[in-house]
């Protein structure tokens, strides 16, 4: 499947709209990544991009990324070490089956939100919005054909 037929226009203005949403409540910044194959762990993968797309560089080390290889139909989800050293230890492992549980009945979009929604819900905890907040990272999707 080509990146670009993944999802459909309308499904990446709700995943965009989502990633809006969840970052008016918190300082956090949530990036979605697609790209057609990986040939390395998705999580090692997800690392890469993480660096790549500078969402290393926020101001409390509290970025998110979603990361999508479409091909090889793998996901990985993975954050800034501020986060990490806030959340639970589930926190990771809850928002991956939430996302992956709609996968499997190829809802993309629907999964996407929901985990985006479920980061920000979170985040939200750890990390609240205040009147200083810049939003550091674009909403955009980005992909990589």
């Amino acid at each position: 499947m080509e990146v670009e037929a993944f999802l459909t226009a309308e499904e990446e203005q709700r995943i965009i709209e989502a990633i809006i949403e969840a970052e008016n409540h918190t300082s956090g910044e949530i990036r979605v990544h697609l790209e057609k194959a990986v040939d390395k762990d998705p999580i090692l993968r997800a690392e890469e991009v993480f660096f790549f797309l500078g969402m290393d560089r926020t101001q409390n080390q509290n970025g998110i990324l979603f990361y999508v290889a479409v091909d090889d139909h793998q996901f990985a989800i993975i954050g800034d070490k501020g986060i990490d050293t806030v959340v639970p230890d589930d926190f990771w492992d809850s928002i991956r089956d939430e996302v992956i549980d709609e996968f499997k009945s190829e809802k993309y979009a629907s999964g996407l939100i929901k985990g985006i929604l479920h980061a920000g819900e979170k985040l939200k905890e750890f990390f609240p919005v205040d009147d200083a907040d810049l939003n550091e990272l674009p909403d955009s999707i980005s992909k990589n054909h």
